[in-house]
């Protein structure tokens, strides 16, 4: 390709590193025996889950009996959400959760809403922090889960989940994370965080889209999400996607193995392309906390423009970012995220994210600024309400 390329949309998904496609291979051309089946082919097939399982519970402080592959973050998502409200609701059917969470929260949260299930959601404050007295405050006898991303996808914001789950712990409600953006870009153990249940996507951390998995602690009641097999301890029917589980593994081995180096080169990206966009380009908004935030993940708000526009004028320049979640990136709607830290509508249409890769460099900064100071500029031009913001400030 002659044109000029740049992939800053790593939030969205990453590639496949040439190391994990390599540990994929052999089981999908030469190992590829069902893993129930008791020959050679199928036992291998098995004992490379096995492998990946173990490999897996070690990155995270987990034991291989409590992690669950699925077929996506969102999977694990829902079966954590939806599991756990019905193996529970006996107890109580109340539920806590955030006003930022990804769709794959919400939805399962508003579905088992309409099944007569209540919801409390948490605010948050302007960097889209949960105050942790707030949670402490909301649970109730009846309350049976609570649900709090720990990185956010749109603006990167961290949330205290060590301090949430305790408080959780405390009054024996269960505990879940969605840690889909967090894992492979932060340390996570889930011990340490004491979280009951926890989510997770290959395909954020340079492994295969299509499978994902699901922590379950030891004791922690929840429901099968798949019937129709035996597969992963008759709690998730379906042949297992081998090869992405196996490149799964890989992936998160290699993230941990390289977290630190690959934290600061990302960091180093994500203040140069801050404090340029600042020195350069007026009336923007970082959104999200400046530091407690992931590593690689800038969230702008440009006022008096579209961010559609703007993201069109990027790719044209060669450059793939995005303006919130992919999985609501048809929608014409302003970010849930950024309305819920209290960004007017018109700021948060023009929203742009940029979330670095290990394979971008400072060049590739100092070009996306150049384009975003030049795009700003002419989209503000044809403003009218940027055009009459100018015509005030005369007066």
């Amino acid at each position: 390709m002659d044109k000029k390329l740049i992939y800053v949309d790593h939030a969205a998904t990453t590639y496949i590193k040439p190391e994990v496609f390599e540990a994929m291979k052999p089981y999908l051309t030469e190992l590829y025996g069902n893993p129930s089946s008791i020959y050679y082919l199928g036992r291998e097939s098995k004992k490379a889950i096995d492998e990946a399982r173990s490999q897996i519970a070690y990155c995270v402080g987990a034991h291989p009996q409590e992690i669950y592959f699925t077929g996506s973050g969102t999977e694990a998502d829902n079966w954590a959400i939806k599991g756990t409200a019905y193996a529970n609701r006996k107890k109580g059917k109340h539920i806590i959760t955030s006003a930022i969470e990804h769709h794959a929260i919400l939805e399962p949260v508003e579905f088992l809403h309409k099944e007569g299930f209540d919801v409390t959601y948490l605010p948050v404050d302007q960097n889209g922090l949960i105050n942790p007295a707030d949670l402490d405050k909301a649970i109730r006898p009846d309350t049976t889960l609570v649900s709090i991303m720990y990185a956010n996808n749109e603006i990167g914001t961290i949330q205290p989940i060590k301090e949430l789950a305790e408080i959780a712990n405390k009054k024996g409600v269960i505990f879940h994370t969605d840690a889909v953006q967090a894992m492979g870009n932060i340390p996570v153990n889930v011990n340490d965080l004491g979280v009951d249940l926890l989510s997770m996507s290959a395909h954020k951390f340079y492994g295969p889209k299509g499978v994902g998995c699901l922590y379950v602690r030891k004791g922690v009641k929840l429901e099968g999400f798949m019937h129709g097999g035996a597969q992963e301890r008759k709690k998730r029917a379906g042949t297992e996607n081998v090869s992405g589980i196996v490149g799964m593994a890989a992936a998160l081995k290699l993230a941990y193995e390289n977290m630190d180096r690959y934290n600061e080169h990302l960091t180093k990206l994500s203040s140069r392309l801050i404090d340029k966009v600042f020195e350069r380009v007026p009336h923007v908004r970082l959104n999200g906390d400046r530091y407690k935030r992931l590593p690689g993940n800038v969230n702008f708000s440009f006022e008096f423009i579209e961010g559609e526009s703007l993201l069109l004028m990027l790719d044209m320049k060669g450059i793939q970012a995005s303006s919130g979640s992919a999985c609501t990136s048809g929608s014409l709607d302003p970010s849930h995220v950024l309305l819920a830290i209290g960004l007017p509508h018109e700021i948060a249409h023009g929203s742009l994210r940029i979330t670095f890769g290990e394979r971008n460099t400072e060049e590739d900064v100092d070009y996306i600024v150049d384009c975003i100071e030049e795009i700003v500029e002419k989209l503000r031009q044809m403003s009218p309400l940027y055009e009459d913001f100018i015509k005030k400030n005369k007066s």
